[in-house]
Formats: C-alpha cells, structure tokens, sequence
C-alpha cells in the first residue's frame, strides 16, 4: 500500500533504486540535489537539472512537463552523499504559471521500478512561491528514508539553490532556465480541468477542430491511466477514460487561447501535432561555408512527409523512457483525438440542426410568407445552410480520421505483444519476456462515425481493479445502434452473424474471452511470474479453459462444487494475509516455501452459483485487497443472478471493471461523454496461436 505522508513525516524505503513520479497542475521543472548530512551542496556537479541530467545515481528530465519521471539508484551514490532532494520549479518564459498557489497542489510519488507505490506526498498550502523542495531520500545509519518536505521558495531557483549552501545558485539557475528555453517546444501543458456545465465541456461550439501524452490515467488513468477505468460499473455503465487532457477541448466555446492550434481559416493543412507529443527535434544551424538555396526554394522537410509535405505518423512519437512508453503514450494520443475531432464534430452538427430549426420558425411565423414561393425559398435556402454547415464538419472530421488512420496502420503494426491484438504478426515470432510489461491491451474501441479505426485499450500493469466479464444477456443490448452492432459483431472472431447470442453462447463467449485475457497477462510476463487459478462449481467452462489446462498454465481443471471454492479462496486469501503482513513488517524473507508469490489472476466463472456467505466474504477481501499484493480478480457473470444477495454485492461489482464478450456501447469517457463501442480481445476464429503461445510459455517454464 502506498503511504500518504504529510509534511514532515518520513517513510522507510524498502528498495534503493527507485522511481519519483511527479505531478503538477502546470509544467514544471524537476531537479535533483545530492547533499551532505547537512544538505549542503559541494557545488554545481551536485545538482541534475534539464542542463545536466544525468549524475552518478541520478536522471531527471529534460525538459519542463506537467508529469515526470525521475530515476533514482541510491546504491550508486558517493558515500558522501546523504541527502537527495527532489525540486520542483516553475519556468519562466513559457507563458505558463508564475505561483504554485495559483494551479492544483503538486504531488510527487515514489515507487518501486515496477511501479508499486512506496509513498506519497501531496505538496499543499502553496501560494506565491515558485519553487519548492518536495521530498528528500536520506541515509540513515546505512538505511533510506524518504520525508515530505515542502519548502517553498518565493523568489524561486536561486533562492532555493542558495539555501543549500550552493555559492554559485544565480548562475546556476540562469543555466537551468536557458536550458528549459532550449526545450520549450517539448514543454507539456497541464490536463484542462473538466467542465461542470454541458455548455461548457469540449466539443460545444459550432467549430470542427483538427485532431491534436498523457500526464496520467489516465489511463487513465485514469488515471494511472491510462488506465481505462469503469465508473459505475455496477450499473453497467464504464470508463474509457486514460491519462490525458479533456478531449474535445478545442471545440469548446471559449476555449483558452494557445491551448491548441487553431484550425486555418483558409482550409490550408491542419496541424496534428499533438499539444504533448515529443516535438521533432530542432533543425541543425545552417552550414556557413554550403552554397545559399535558389530564391524560392522551399526549405528542407525535417522528416518524412506525404507528397502534399504533411508529416507522415511515425510509430513511438511520443514521450516516454522505453519504446514501450512511448507507444502506449502514442495510442492515449490517438484516443483523444479521435474523441476531440467526433466531440467536435458533433457539435457543429447540433449546432447546424438547431439553426436550421430556428431559421424554419421564423419562415413559418409569419402567415403572409408560410405559402407560396416566398417560403418555399425560405425554407430552401436553411436547409442549403444546414447541408453546408454540415458538410464543413464532416470534412474536417474526415481530414482528422485520415490522419489517424495513417497514424494508426503505422502503429498496430509496432505494438509489442502486450499491446498487439491475436493477428498481429508479432506473436508469431514471440519469445518470453524477461521483464514485465508496463501495460495489457484488454481490447479496442471505436465510435460509429468511422468503424474501420480501432484504438487500442490499453491499461496499466499491475491491475489495479478487478475485471468483470458480463455473461447476462443484458450485455448485449446496451449496444449502440443497430447498423454499428451489427458490423462490430460480423467481424468479431467467434461471435454470431445470424442474430444476437442467445444466453448461452454470451457465455461460452464470455468464457472465451476471460482465456484470452488470461493468456495474454501469462504471456506477457516472464516464466513463472504470473499464475492463473479458477472457480467453476459447475464443471462449465471446461472446453474453454482447454488450452490453459493443456499447456500446463493451470495445472487441472478445477474441483466443482462448494468444496472447490472454498479451496481456492482460502489458498489465496491466506496468501494475500502473508504477503501483506510480510510488507507491513519488511519481512519477505519470513515468508513460508511453499507459497507462490507469483502473481495470481482469479477467474471465478458463473458467479455466484457454489458461493455461500463465507466465500462472499472472502471473494469481496480478495477483491479489496488483493490487488496491492499480486491477487487480482476476474468474474464471468451475469448479475441478474445475485439479485437475491439484494445490496449486499453492490460494492463487489462496482470495484470491478465491466467488459463484455460481444461488441457493446458501453463505455463512456470522462470529458465528452462518447458511448464508445468495446470489442473484446479474442483470437481470430479458428486460429491456433493462444495454444502456440502457451506451449512456447510451457517450454520455457520447463527450461528454467
């Protein structure tokens, strides 16, 4: 679990290299300090800052953002070194903030390199002070703590580097600020807060906008994320919301300016660079000696570029410290894009529909011109202004599509197996992985207006909720509308082509899917670090779990009946016990032989059919707490059958994540509110490359 320090508050590090993840309501320059026992500095070397960031033990980023990473390695520090201190600054140039108190309160998260929270501290009670000594790692007695600090400087860098003993902080600072001007380009701007109001959410004016990483779910998430979250799951409805800024925030009325590029008024090429994408790197200075260019000679594209001289997408353009980052940085972009450019979209229609009713009104409001040709011509001319109107939109929206379309067949193809879909060439050369992946791809989503783009959904790793795979027929009919339910279920590998699933093929569906998802987080980990158990008190789901069983991944069909739930939930409740206390106490190595600390995926299938009220209680502890320490959750049900716990169950169901075995609009993002349709993540019909999959994962488990 991650601690919550307040100011002044210190926490034992368990790990010495470590990761400090920062979050700000604005860009923000991140630095490092490594002082003495008394936190003085012996001089400018002692400092990693966008100018210099790289010191022994330390990396910091480059450049001035709303979120960054810092990486930390205290086994590699000069023995002198007892303090390391994390400082936050705001640049000065940029147009951004002036004062801390002026945007939401900064935070700054240490974790593990696998991204387990340690602690957390949120930085409050600023208000003129543009910079500040967040948190401080310190030695001792040859152990690390992290404190919460929280000093505010008003007059900023040189003050804050004074204060540590630094002689030379104005010139410091001075080269700090020239080395953030260096990367303005890259600066990250901070999420747009959400609007309350429908007035004033995104996509509310007339105006179509072009398409345009995240800080996190962001994800969304999203947060962490993102990652897709569900809100109100429970009541069927869900999340597509990851980390990034409100989309559809250039089609809002009013919107800031700068926010993002304007759309050229004279129809010329839209810029789709998007606001927190990697920028391509500033061109070289000109050779002096190289003969001048003829007059009128266009300059030199600085990358790829279409023969209209538009960018041609490039696959990871995006921030990040591993091409894996990157990429999934790339496909949230992608995502709200495509939410901002339909938000938009839609907007100018309504806008076109609603005019062309009030221009129809005032037509017919008069009785003298209701008849003959001075109506007819009235009438015709709103309706040639409502077909232009819309016509407008739709070609900047199909101008948007066809770039991320381009961006997208550049992408898919790039995407590791944690991200690939079943058909994705990868997985034919697949190899198990000796690290574990930062994401899972738990299927796509697409809204009606273009059916052929597919964005992947990816969420963060380790799960930080549970999954709950809707087998009840009531899944199906939260679909959008028909024509677009039925192309997504033709083309669903699996599904039904002659009419909607009956129940129970949903649920040989839904089984299906919850092998698929299983198979995947197996593969995706290394050998041995991932183990998957299942509930079946029916002996139901015994032809889909064939592929796990066969290749060793689950070592036998699961025990039917009461006897085997009570098994499997008391093994992994008192798993979830020991580790946790294990954690409290920093006593790993106490922990018993023969447990399995890999960590485990419950698949519970038919819920809640076998469950008396002990399991419901130790089901709802596995959900609660099992996610902190490697336990996580994944029901194939129908709720419909729980009616009879009454409120009980509520709070199970709405921790857990909805997905569905057959295309569905159930979805909803955060900040236009788009009902995007979920495809669920199951290998092409006939296709044999889960089991290959598994078997390549069973040799190397055998090998090590």
């Amino acid at each position: 679990m991650t601690a919550e320090l307040v100011r002044g508050q210190n926490h034992p590090l368990d790990r010495t290299r470590v990761e400090i993840r920062v979050a700000a309501g604005g860009p923000v320059v991140a630095g490092v300090t490594l002082g003495d026992a008394q936190g003085r500095l012996s001089g400018v070397e002692a400092v990693a800052h966008p100018g210099a960031p790289r010191r022994t033990g330390i990396e910091v980023p480059r450049q001035a953002a709303a979120e960054h990473r810092i990486a930390v390695d205290l086994d590699a520090l000069s023995a002198a070194v007892h303090r390391v201190s994390v400082l936050l600054a705001l640049p000065t140039g940029i147009g951004g903030l002036t004062a801390f108190g002026a945007a939401a309160a900064p935070s700054v998260t240490v974790t593990g390199l696998d991204g387990t929270g340690i602690a957390r501290y949120t930085i409050t009670g600023l208000g003129a002070e543009s910079a500040v000594v967040a948190v401080e790692l310190y030695r001792r007695q040859d152990a690390w703590k992290v404190r919460a600090v929280g000093q505010g400087y008003a007059d900023g860098l040189p003050a804050m580097l004074r204060d540590q003993g630094l002689p030379q902080a104005a010139e410091l600072a001075a080269e700090i600020e020239e080395a953030v001007g260096r990367g303005q380009a890259r600066a990250v701007p901070a999420p747009a807060p959400m609007a309350a109001g429908r007035s004033e959410r995104p996509g509310a004016a007339p105006a179509a906008a072009p398409a345009q990483d995240r800080p996190s779910p962001a994800p969304a998430t999203g947060a962490d994320g993102p990652a897709p979250s569900g809100a109100g799951a429970g009541d069927g409805a869900g999340s597509a919301a990851g980390p990034g800024t409100g989309a559809g925030a250039k089609a809002a009325a009013g919107a800031k300016a700068g926010d993002l590029p304007p759309a050229p008024a004279d129809g010329g090429p839209i810029d789709y660079r998007h606001p927190r994408r990697r920028s391509t790197p500033a061109p070289a200075a000109p050779d002096p000696s190289a003969p001048r260019p003829a007059a009128g000679t266009p300059p030199p594209a600085a990358g790829p570029t279409a023969p209209d001289g538009s960018p041609l997408p490039v696959a990871g353009d995006a921030a990040g410290w591993s091409m894996d980052e990157r990429l999934y940085n790339q496909v949230w972009g992608m995502f709200e894009d495509l939410a901002r450019s339909v938000a938009a979209y839609r907007s100018a229609a309504d806008f076109a529909e609603s005019r062309l009713e009030q221009e129809l009104d005032r037509a017919l409001a008069d009785p003298r011109s209701r008849l003959g040709t001075a109506g007819e011509a009235a009438r015709a001319t709103a309706r040639d202004k409502h077909a232009t109107l819309v016509a407008q939109a739709r070609a900047a929206l199909d101008r948007d599509l066809a770039q991320l379309m381009a961006e997208s067949e550049v992408v898919e193809p790039a995407l590791p197996p944690a991200f690939a879909r079943w058909d994705n060439p990868v997985w034919q050369g697949y190899h198990v992985p000796q690290e574990r992946p930062m994401a899972l791809r738990l299927g796509d989503l697409h809204l009606p207006e273009v059916l052929d783009l597919r964005i992947p959904m990816l969420v963060r790793l380790p799960l930080e909720r549970g999954l709950w795979i809707d087998s009840g027929p009531d899944s199906y009919v939260h679909g959008g509308p028909g024509p677009e339910r039925d192309i997504g279920r033709r083309e669903l590998p699996g599904a039904l082509t002659d009419g909607p699933p009956d129940e129970s093929e949903l649920r040989r569906l839904a089984m299906e899917s919850a092998v698929a998802i299983a198979a995947r987080l197996l593969a995706i980990h290394p050998a041995g670090d991932f183990a998957v158990q299942v509930i079946d008190p029916g002996g139901a789901a015994a032809p889909a779990l064939a592929p796990l069983v066969e290749s060793g991944a689950l070592p036998a069909f699961p025990l039917p009946g009461a006897k085997g739930v009570a098994a499997v939930l008391e093994g992994l409740t008192r798993r979830v016990e020991l580790v946790q206390m294990a954690v409290r106490h920093r006593a790993g190595d106490a922990l018993p032989a023969d447990l399995d600390t890999a960590e485990q995926l419950l698949i519970v299938h038919d819920f809640p059919h076998g469950f008396d009220d002990r399991a419901l209680t130790q089901l709802r502890y596995l959900a609660d707490e099992g996610p902190a320490v490697g336990v996580h959750l994944m029901l194939v049900a129908d709720r419909a059958q729980s009616r009879e716990y009454g409120p009980v169950l509520d709070p199970l169901w709405r921790s857990l994540l909805r997905i569905t075995p057959v295309p569905d609009a159930h979805l909803a993002d955060p900040w236009v509110g788009h009902a995007w349709t979920y495809e669920p993540p199951l290998a092409p019909k006939g296709s044999q490359v889960v089991r290959q999959v598994l078997g390549r994962l069973a040799a190397a488990r055998r090998a090590s």
